[in-house]
């Protein structure tokens, strides 16, 4: 069997490695239009449910990914000035680049081919292959090729976000909300090794045209950045790397997963807003039930491992996009909500997704629960 991957991301690394590990016979390419050392994020975060899959999945990179982490288990909510801590929820960090690389060594160790520097302009110029799979992320050319298949919707969201690190390490997921002349200014941080942090900045459109940052170059951008959070940051600076752009996030869905057979996994098949940090999860989670799906593919036929795949996992990507979606307009409607106490203003985020309710909240943070009933009587 001939597969061809187009996107080294998660995604398209996770399911190769799988593929190639319980089918040694198989030709795998990964096609990558970067190098391998290149990166275009900082950190991304791990739930322990993701961990149990990854173990179950492939021990070797599980045992290798896990080192490399590291773990907290509170969320932490910064408003008016005031951190407010909710324990009792398991996260661990890691460097992109890192995780990427890792799975990099696990591909080439199993046999995957892996092409890098190779941007793909034209799929039908790929050559016959058994199986091709987008995995080339939110604004995928192998979906757009196959438009009329996939009914791909793409809804561009209002909010204004950008990527940025700090030397500043967050012991926590944690969530940050300053009001300033400009407006509103919610900052989502969290470690990722024992030295640097993610920094993800977000703010309705509105404050973004009044701060000018249309105007504004990178060092002008993280200097403004940096006195709207000054106490946040403790006077460490912000750093950028090799992508720094405001971007909108764009909320991705396709009614159908596969064209015949092609196949579609990560953002190039769906989007969860970051606040909810499931998109590398949700990556390797497909990877996952693709590779299943063709572990008990009936007669050889792909077309119906394909079925198998999308009817398994559509169900449970819905739900987590319904969530994600709850999550993303809690964050665009930010400002109804800071007139709010610390306390009721923490429950309010940490139940703003429909995922946590009450007693859940109850059984992962007895005091903070109490602490809020107390508040609010």
């Amino acid at each position: 069997m001939r597969i061809v991957i187009v996107g080294g991301g998660p995604a398209g690394l996770y399911f190769s490695l799988l593929m190639k590990r319980r089918h040694p016979s198989y030709d795998i390419t990964v096609l990558e239009r970067d190098g391998p050392n290149d990166t275009f994020g900082w950190g991304i975060v791990f739930s322990d449910q993701t961990f149990s899959y990854l173990r179950q999945s492939d021990e070797p990179s599980f045992e290798e990914i896990t080192r490399a982490c590291v773990r907290w288990d509170n969320v932490d909510v910064v408003h008016r000035g005031r951190k407010v801590t909710i324990r009792g929820n398991s996260f661990s960090g890691i460097e992109r680049i890192a995780f990427l690389n890792i799975l990099h060594r696990r591909c080439e160790t199993l046999g995957v081919d892996l092409r890098f520097h190779t941007n793909v302009a034209d799929p039908d110029r790929l050559g016959d292959c058994d199986l091709l799979v987008g995995a080339d992320g939110a604004n995928s050319l192998i979906r757009d090729r196959h438009r009329e298949q996939f009914q791909a919707t793409l809804d561009r969201r209002r909010n204004k976000y950008i990527w940025l690190g700090t030397q500043l390490l967050f012991h926590g997921l944690t969530l940050t909300f300053r009001e300033t002349e400009a407006g509103t200014f919610a900052a989502h941080s969290y470690k990722f090794n024992t030295t640097t942090s993610t920094f993800i900045v977000e703010c309705p459109p509105e404050t973004w045209q009044r701060a000018g940052f249309a105007s504004m170059n990178e060092r002008a951008m993280c200097a403004y950045l940096e006195r709207v959070f000054a106490d946040d940051l403790e006077g460490h600076p912000l750093l950028t790397n090799n992508f720094v752009k405001w971007l909108n996030f764009v909320l991705v869905k396709n009614a159908r997963w596969h064209a015949g057979r092609v196949v579609l996994l990560g953002d190039a098949l769906h989007t969860a807003h970051f606040s909810i940090g499931s998109g590398t999860k949700l990556a390797l989670e497909d990877a996952i039930a693709l590779a299943d799906a063709f572990a008990a593919r009936d007669g050889g036929c792909v077309e119906v491992a394909l079925d198998r795949f999308e009817g398994a996992r559509k169900p449970v990507v819905d739900a987590v996009q319904e969530a994600a979606h709850e999550s993303l307009l809690r964050f665009e409607q930010m400002q109804e909500d800071m007139a709010l106490e610390p306390l009721p203003f923490a429950y309010r985020l940490m139940t703003r997704s429909g995922r946590i309710d009450h007693e859940k909240l109850r059984q992962r943070d007895p005091d903070f629960v109490a602490a809020y009933e107390s508040a609010v009587r």
